[in-house]
């Protein structure tokens, strides 16, 4: 399944969104293997690396760091500008069905999968599924591997940011003061949350005021890099406090942990005004903006010197 093919085919009309088949936003390896052919899906291996050293067969080469933002706020927003030019030169189109393939070794592997979703949905591309499990279930479910440089005929895009899904700096720090009502989710380990660890480029442990702790690991059997599909909406809606036409604004260190807790409480449980705080922690926090749950002067230093030594 080459992807020069497939370009030259959605270039015919023959790929359209209409006559494409929708995986939905998680799919398994088994039912993606089994309508490759007649759908033709533009596969993007967002592995940083490895790509070269054996992908699933046709997938293109998209890297996560794409995606991301400086190293001083890797979870900022990517320039819209320098995005569109790299996807175009990938040749995706916004109504083509892609499916996103992270490594598949650990649960923390899925944020790479959910931002990058996050992120394509923000600029206007409408069929989108991650591989549940990543490359990790591709290669379990027996499907072909290559090491063959993929490319596809360039495609010509014109990217806007939509806001539907975002939540900003100002946002949340006027959730936290109390002028907007909204639910803020730390979707870190608890240990973040109760400022006993931060992130090496947070200025200090801690979390958003009014904040309420449900760790992404809870979308995940221990121990594996595969999502849970057995979610009950009602119940995760009860769990988190979900409030009718109210957001609900998930966050994390940098957006990468917080992209797996909005993609399970947006895409699959269906729960409306989910939002993601891309910056998260790392962000706010060298902001300077009011935080809770911080330690004293000496208790963070003691935090980072654990965190040095560790």
């Amino acid at each position: 399944m080459k992807h020069f093919a497939l370009a030259l085919a959605m270039a015919a009309g023959l790929a359209t969104s209409a006559q494409a088949a929708t995986y939905g936003p998680l799919v398994e390896a088994s039912d993606l293997s089994a309508s490759l052919e007649t759908t033709q899906p533009v596969l993007l291996d967002i592995r940083n690396a490895g790509y070269e050293d054996g992908h699933a067969d046709g997938a293109l080469f998209a890297p996560y760091r794409m995606f991301r933002g400086p190293a001083e706020n890797p979870g900022g927003l990517v320039d819209v500008e320098k995005l569109e030019a790299e996807l175009e030169e990938l040749g995706l189109e916004q109504d083509a069905p892609i499916v996103i393939l992270s490594e598949g070794k650990t649960d923390t592997d899925f944020g790479a999968a959910a931002r990058v979703y996050w992120t394509l949905k923000s600029t206007g591309f409408t069929d989108l599924s991650i591989l549940n499990g990543g490359l990790t279930s591709w290669r379990a479910a027996g499907l072909p591997i290559n090491k063959t440089v993929e490319s596809a005929m360039p495609s010509d895009l014109e990217l806007t940011f939509d806001d539907t899904w975002l939540a900003t700096p100002a946002d949340v720090a006027a959730v936290a003061v109390g002028e907007k009502d909204a639910l803020l989710v730390d979707a870190r380990p608890a240990a973040f949350y109760n400022g006993e660890k931060a992130h090496a480029a947070a200025a200090r442990p801690g979390t958003l005021p009014t904040a309420t702790n449900h760790a992404y690991t809870t979308f995940f059997e221990k121990d594996s890099p595969a999502m849970s599909t057995a979610i009950d909406p009602a119940a995760l809606k009860a769990t988190l406090g979900v409030r009718d036409g109210k957001d609900t604004v998930s966050f994390c260190n940098t957006g990468h942990w917080a992209a797996t807790h909005w993609f399970a409480v947006s895409e699959l449980a269906g729960v409306e005004n989910a939002k993601l705080y891309p910056g998260s922690m790392v962000e706010y926090s060298n902001a300077g903006y009011e935080m809770a749950n911080t330690p004293g002067l000496f208790e963070n230093l003691l935090i980072q010197i654990k965190q040095i030594i560790n």
